[in-house]
């Protein structure tokens, strides 16, 4: 059946992308308490919360980046000639209010604010934000069992603690996903790690309980479809989260981010392990860390809405009705 035209987004031939009030992919603004809020099957959602960063600020300003970038995408993807517009109902939900003084009461905001939509049956496509954000929304989205993940970025963010104690940074969210059951530990696949260290602890973590590492010198000794199928087979066919820093991507085509390492994958690359998700449960994925004050010319933030098209399009391939 045809989409309704009330989900079909602004088209560039109608309004100049440059003109009007900025949505994600120009997109129509369906807050909560929206009377057509249920129909929606793939909300897409800015988190502007950095609370979790530990050097360079800045990932609260990249859900507004990642808005105006967004209007660039079209309506077909090149590649895949994926049409998600008319695949789903999406909509840009609006923003994850949070409480810059307040890091627990901002994790539980925005916990409440992806329980909702979990309720409705919206999967959520979020921008952050620092990776810290990921937490609350596996909190959320796994009330029905333990998720799968896919994990793409130059850091594992499973250690321990940081400073002594501090249990709640972008670089702990996934070891308190793994200790609070959110997560499937040999389910989970992550992708890209690489850089300096302090220790290993945080990779022993992983093969202690079974976390699959692909580190970067792998990943580029291996064809990307060789790597992805193993991530997929991994995945198989359960609930599985989709999470992308966008430090997994080399500084040189993705700069303005807070902790970025040498060595990552090109701009092609980036996008191309996204389509080799095709036929992955994904029932919600973000992109992170996207830090426009770090930005040239607003390259990141472009590479980031491109890849969050990207993530759309395989999502929208996966609802049925």
């Amino acid at each position: 059946m045809p989409q309704d035209p009330f989900f079909i987004p602004v088209s560039g031939f109608e309004l100049p992308r440059f003109a009007g009030v900025p949505t994600f992919m120009r997109l129509p603004h369906v807050p909560p308490g929206h009377p057509r809020l249920d129909e929606v099957q793939i909300g897409l959602v800015g988190a502007p919360w950095d609370g979790g960063t530990t050097n360079r600020p800045g990932p609260r300003h990249g859900p507004r980046a990642l808005r105006d970038a967004s209007t660039m995408m079209r309506a077909e993807n090149g590649v895949t000639r994926v049409r998600p517009f008319e695949a789903a109902r999406c909509a840009d939900l609006g923003d994850v209010a949070p409480n810059p003084a307040d890091l627990m009461d901002s994790l539980g905001r925005m916990e409440r604010f992806y329980r909702d939509l979990q309720q409705k049956g919206i999967r959520p496509l979020t921008a952050g934000g620092d990776h810290l954000c990921t937490l609350p929304i596996l909190r959320a989205l796994a009330g029905d069992g333990p998720l799968g993940m896919i994990h793409f970025d130059s850091h594992t963010d499973l250690f321990h603690s940081y400073f002594g104690g501090s249990l709640y940074t972008h670089g702990t969210p996934f070891r308190r996903a793994v200790e609070e059951g959110l997560l499937d530990p040999v389910r989970v696949t992550m992708i890209g790690i690489r850089g300096t260290a302090y220790d290993f602890e945080d990779r022993d973590f992983a093969k202690s309980v079974g976390i699959r590492v692909i580190p970067i010198e792998e990943f580029h000794s291996r064809p990307l479809e060789d790597v992805m199928a193993e991530a997929r087979d991994r995945a198989g066919g359960g609930r599985t989260y989709v999470s992308y820093d966008i430090d997994f991507i080399d500084p040189a085509f993705a700069p303005g981010t807070g902790t970025p390492e040498i060595g990552g994958p090109n701009s092609w690359q980036a996008l191309r392990v996204v389509h080799l998700l095709a036929g992955v449960n994904i029932v919600g994925a973000d992109v992170v860390e996207v830090s426009p004050p770090f930005d040239l010319g607003g390259m990141t933030a472009y590479l980031g809405a491109s890849v969050m098209f990207e993530l759309l399009c395989i999502m929208a391939t996966g609802i049925k009705g």
